[in-house]
């Protein structure tokens, strides 16, 4: 079960002006479960994205990149969950291509106006005549207030659905940001084995848009890890269909510094879900480093203890080894880093203790307030690096032996 996080309810979803959503029960790994799902943007949506940094990506991946090089304007995303269709070669585009055609026909719009995603198992051909067979159904289904099943049919692994929603006022105007997002298992940054769809009505120039969607994946999808395994399918989608009567081309337009904020806010939520969904975790770990020279070196120190399996099969097991935090730290690869400067602590439910200083254990720091803390199902580790004013964020989950057994079953 996730940590601390329950799905929202239909209603707490808003409808985003210029989004129908559609879904399906297509078969295409899974007989009987919703695996296809349909966004569906009015005229003039504007749509950025960004996607997976591994250089194995899966085709879908590849023509989402294409259709969003040409310029295009976006009409539809489909999402497939089962197969990934990923290391299928040319098979594999063809099958993507042939996807946004048959979708294209059904809304009467060009293939190039449509994205294609897919999830689930690798190297697997994906039966492109059962996904072309659920899209009528999908289409049929579109509705404004479809964002609840939407989110539960891009699951695979997932054990519960990931939505969120924020409405705010913008110069004046209700604006409404909601999306939803899938992940649980092969999550680490740049990106992480994670769709995401985040759609706002507010009107948002193309260049202002891209600025924002790579601040919002910085801030949120880019600093989570499950496990440090890097997928071949990872995207992130922000859309923005400007319905809400407000429109921003600059940073200093009147009220997008709030429309920004709501944006982080909703990837926030939905990449932090991911982590409480990490598969088989039991708890939910905030790595905060602090003190770096730049962000760059406080995120590698962070991913060194979020990575780590010795630090986060001890967190499962509730054991205060806390000298594998040191050592993650210590192989960060971080020039002239000055140990004797490091402190480190430990922290839940607003109790921090001081388990590091000088090179060593803190005085002050006794076992059992360490294996105390640890016993808790959210936990912070705190890292101040004494060389700087840079400082951010990880997130990341304990590893445990369900882990294993869910990915040791996941063909099954």
């Amino acid at each position: 079960m996730p940590v601390n996080y329950r799905t929202p309810a239909a209603a707490e979803l808003l409808p985003v002006a210029g989004v129908r959503l559609g879904v399906a029960a297509a078969g295409i790994r899974k007989p009987d479960r919703r695996d296809l799902a349909v966004l569906a943007f009015d005229s003039g949506t504007r749509v950025a994205g960004v996607f997976t940094a591994n250089r194995f990506c899966a085709a879908p991946v590849q023509v989402c990149r294409r259709h969003l090089e040409l310029g295009c304007d976006i009409r539809a995303l489909v999402i497939n969950t089962g197969v990934a269709n990923a290391g299928t070669g040319e098979a594999g585009w063809q099958v993507a291509t042939a996807t946004c055609a048959a979708l294209g026909n059904l809304l009467a719009i060009a293939d190039r106006q449509v994205l294609p995603f897919s999830t689930g198992v690798i190297l697997e051909p994906l039966p492109l005549d059962r996904l072309l067979a659920g899209l009528p159904a999908c289409i049929a289904d579109l509705r404004a207030d479809n964002w609840h099943a939407a989110a539960h049919a891009i699951m695979t692994t997932d054990t519960v659905a990931k939505a969120a929603s924020r409405r705010v006022e913008v110069a004046g105007r209700a604006v409404t940001v909601t999306g939803i997002s899938k992940g649980a298992g092969m999550i680490r940054p740049n990106m992480a084995t994670m769709l995401a769809f985040v759609a706002t009505d507010a009107g948002i120039a193309s260049p202002l848009l891209r600025e924002l969607l790579r601040e919002a994946a910085d801030e949120s999808f880019n600093g989570i890890t499950v496990d440090g395994d890097t997928s071949t399918n990872d995207s992130f989608i922000l859309a923005a269909t400007g319905q809400a009567g407000v429109d921003v081309s600059a940073p200093t337009d009147p009220g997008y510094q709030v429309l920004r904020q709501a944006v982080i806010a909703v990837a926030s939520e939905l990449a932090q879900a991911i982590v409480r969904d990490g598969e088989g975790a039991s708890k939910f770990i905030r790595i905060t480093v602090e003190g770096g020279r730049d962000r760059a070196e406080c995120r590698s120190v962070g991913y060194a203890i979020g990575h780590s399996p010795l630090v986060k099969t001890a967190f499962f097991a509730a054991d205060p080894n806390l000298g594998r935090i040191l050592a993650a730290i210590g192989y960060a690869a971080l020039d002239e880093l000055d140990v004797g400067r490091v402190r480190v602590w430990l922290g839940s439910a607003g109790r921090e203790i001081l388990v590091a200083e000088n090179g060593g254990r803190a005085d002050c720091y006794r076992e059992e307030d360490g294996a105390g803390i640890m016993q808790e199902a959210e936990i912070t580790v705190r890292v101040a690096l004494g060389r700087g004013d840079a400082r951010t964020t990880v997130y990341t989950c304990d590893l445990s032996y369900e882990y294993v057994r869910i990915n040791a079953d996941y063909r099954s």
